[in-house]
């Protein structure tokens, strides 16, 4: 058994407490921020000459500077919202993509990677407090304290007003609130209830070491595979793209997951890595090692595929409402646009293509934190230009974004090696559990 020790537990909680000081601080000061200080923000940005917006509600409607100063208000006080949103779906799609990697080795009866089966379990119980988050969020947008989701505004959709848009309006159907509302429950509560039946029945086969009660195992994580191959794809247009409603992409939902996937990979790695360093799995060896950084290399080649094809394609055809999506992120956000592909692309290309070299337990687990802190900037590039636009360049954002990113690893931190702690580390009733203690990789 894992023994969840107190000084990992303090330093979670300190994580946490200190992540919530620091957004609390950076809530008053974004509330502190004036109209004539945000009328000057504004200002500087028109004078720096670049102008290319960074959401496509900035290209419809009164275009005077009444109308400009309004939409930079929203931006700046959307900083606290953005901050934590970001973070909060981000570490969510971790540990439901750490499930979904579960499932897969389950419905294909993989053997190497039984030895990690509770860390994956541990892992995914995060889900119901990631989604306890996504679910708070989400009321606060809907009851309109928050501006994150254009949309949302009922002028926008309301044919006698001067904010009108005709876009959202054949688009209300499916963007309206009742029923985000409802997919964001489907999201979290389905997510969680996989979660729980499947650690739930993971611990029966153990106690039973029944063939039937493996073959139950097996269909729950098959039943995951589809709800994720669904729900992934809905969250990914309801939690981000429905940013820029105006905008979309038939690769955002494959470039979003798999930048999740990636990240998933790399705290298996350094939790099984924490593990084995520790003596409380002695069984996990180079060989499973290696597996790990084989799927944390392909998933980095992967995210760089979809990255490239999704902006190659607008590139191309040069359609001005789609292309804007990339030129208020080359405009606002150039130094964490394009930067990130050293991290999320050539790091992982360089470090990690040779086989050899995913032997190395500290190369692996460095490539491991980097990858999920490119990826956690992948997603600040996600959602921060169509939310706060130009206007993140100034402390309380920083301070904002630390803060959050703080109280949400401490809580990640303390939930999953809680969860861990609970758990029997070796899955002793299941049938292929030999083949992963003997487990060698035959090159």
């Amino acid at each position: 058994m894992y023994s969840f020790s107190p000084k990992l537990k303090s330093t979670s909680l300190i994580l946490l407490v200190v992540g919530l000081v620091l957004f609390a601080i950076g809530f008053f000061m974004n509330k502190g921020i004036s109209t004539e200080k945000i009328e000057h923000m504004m200002e500087a940005v028109h004078a720096s000459g670049h102008t290319a917006p960074t959401h496509s509600s900035e290209m419809v409607g009164p275009q005077d500077h009444t109308a400009h100063l309004e939409h930079a208000t929203l931006q700046v006080h959307n900083q606290p919202l953005a901050a934590i949103h970001f973070v909060a779906v981000f570490f969510f799609g971790v540990s439901c993509c750490v499930l979904f990697f579960y499932s897969i080795q389950h419905a294909a009866h993989a053997g190497w990677p039984i030895i990690i089966t509770r860390v994956m379990e541990a892992i995914a119980s995060y889900i119901p407090y990631g989604g306890a988050i996504l679910i708070i969020l989400m009321l606060l947008n809907i009851f309109h304290q928050g501006h994150l989701f254009h949309w949302m505004d009922p002028d926008l959709t309301d044919p006698n007003s001067a904010h009108f848009d005709v876009i959202l309006f054949e688009k209300k159907r499916f963007l309206n609130i009742p029923f985000y509302a409802i997919r964001t429950f489907i999201y979290v509560l389905g997510a969680s209830f996989f979660a729980w039946k499947l650690k739930a029945q993971s611990k029966l086969v153990d106690e039973t070491k029944s063939k039937v009660d493996y073959q139950m195992l097996y269909r729950w994580a098959v039943g995951y595979i589809a709800f994720f191959g669904f729900a992934s794809a809905a969250w990914a247009w309801d939690w981000l793209m429905s940013i820029d409603p105006h905008w979309y992409s038939t690769m955002y939902i494959w470039y979003s997951m798999v930048s999740c996937l990636s990240s998933g990979i790399a705290v298996i790695i350094l939790l099984s890595v924490y593990l084995k360093k520790n003596g409380f799995l002695p069984q996990f060896n180079d060989n499973h090692l290696h597996d790990l950084g084989v799927f944390l290399f392909a998933t980095s080649m992967l995210w760089t595929y979809t990255w490239f094809a999704q902006f190659m394609l607008y590139w191309y055809a040069n359609v001005p409402e789609e292309v804007n999506y990339f030129f208020g992120r080359f405009q606002h956000y150039s130094p964490t646009f394009l930067p990130m592909l050293i991290i999320n692309f050539l790091l992982p290309l360089l470090v990690l293509v040779s086989s050899s070299i995913k032997r190395n337990y500290k190369v692996v687990t460095t490539m491991a934190v980097v990858v999920i802190l490119g990826h956690l900037l992948d997603y600040f590039n996600m959602v921060m230009p169509g939310t706060v636009g130009p206007y993140w360049k100034t402390p309380e954002v920083f301070i904002l974004i630390l803060g959050a990113v703080l109280f949400v690893v401490g809580l990640f931190m303390f939930t999953v090696l809680t969860a861990l702690s609970k758990l029997k580390l070796i899955p002793t009733g299941n049938p292929f559990l030999h083949e992963s203690e003997i487990y060698e990789y035959p090159f």
